[in-house]
């Protein structure tokens, strides 16, 4: 029988849930790291024993770990996190320029070849890569470098890169989004990049179809099928059939369009996971099928009675599992 493993970050440190395929019974492993923040847990598809983790504080500062056995012990690891060449300036909330400064990891990605390889999303909004299991750390600078990086802005929750897809079919071809500066794709590794906002509207910034600075809040692909993209953007959920090319929206009869959350089911590259978020809290998730508005949404919830919850969901909170957990 299959087992399912579902790793846990929150403010009070890390959990590792772990289940057979009938998911009845689960058994809770932590907290991990007790009473530290944990930004982001993720394990390596090549490798499950593999987990990195973003423990970040206000006060404490950033600090890496990396488990070879699944989570029973930990290492620290690197570090250090340095801007490469110039470093530059964006926009502040107030239109006012600040120099780039880095401040936390939001998101970690590793490699879909290699165990040791893993990439890091972090704010001021950069893309680090590190080959050796996390002990140094590199930037691929040439995101920041991104001739538009200087009219960037910070979302409510910082500048900061918080999705990173790999393509399984070309190794190539890495996916970024950055709150409030949009999406972009590079297809020669990070090297270079483009914006693909093409279709995005956003009415509180002063160009609503601009090539960059839209709210996206989250990125999702299946990778069966790597072309086709959904969004969770400030408002409105969107669909791209041509890997970010172009864009569209399917928010359909969600009760809400805002939200932070969008996850692709991992055996139904049609069945998309959204959270919507109203002003009083929080509603179920919904199921959308074939991405494409549906004449009545179904819930993907434990029961047939659900209420608003009384907080928010944010990015991380929905993960399909694939490989790494």
């Amino acid at each position: 029988m299959s087992s399912v493993r579902v790793l846990v970050g929150t403010r009070k440190g890390a959990f590792i849930l772990s289940s057979d395929g009938k998911r009845q019974n689960w058994q809770v492993d932590g907290p991990h790291f007790g009473g530290w923040e944990i930004f982001h847990l993720k394990g390596s598809v090549v490798d499950p024993n593999r987990i990195y983790a973003s423990q970040a504080s206000d006060w404490f500062g950033q600090v890496m770990h990396r488990s070879d056995d699944g989570g029973k012990t930990w290492q620290t690891v690197g570090n250090q996190f340095q801007y490469r060449g110039e470093v530059g300036s964006h926009q502040w909330f107030d239109g006012s320029i600040k120099p780039w400064a880095f401040r936390r990891v939001w998101h970690l990605e590793p490699s879909l070849a290699d165990a040791d390889t893993v990439f890091a999303g972090v704010e001021d909004a950069a893309l680090f890569r590190s080959t050796d299991g996390g002990l140094t750390w590199e930037e691929l600078n040439g995101l920041r470098q991104h001739g538009t990086a200087a009219d960037w802005h910070p979302g409510a929750g910082g500048l900061c890169l918080h999705t990173i897809l790999l393509d399984p079919h070309n190794p190539q071809r890495i996916f970024i989004a950055i709150s409030a500066a949009g999406a972009f794709r590079s297809d020669d590794g990070g090297e270079s990049w483009k914006p693909i906002n093409r279709g995005l509207k956003s009415d509180y910034i002063p160009d609503p179809d601009a090539e960059f600075g839209h709210c996206v809040h989250r990125i999702a692909l299946h990778p069966a099928r790597p072309q086709v993209l959904f969004m969770q953007k400030h408002w409105d959920v969107m669909r791209s059939d041509d890997a970010g090319d172009h864009w569209y929206e399917i928010s359909g009869n969600l009760p809400s369009d805002f939200g932070f959350v969008v996850a692709v089911h991992a055996h139904e590259p049609d069945t998309v996971y959204v959270i919507p978020i109203h002003r009083f809290g929080t509603l179920p998730p919904r199921r959308q099928t074939a991405g494409l508005p549906q004449p009545h949404g179904r819930q993907r919830v434990g029961g047939a009675h659900q209420r608003p919850a009384p907080a928010e969901l944010l990015r991380q909170c929905v993960k399909r599992r694939h490989g790494g957990g």
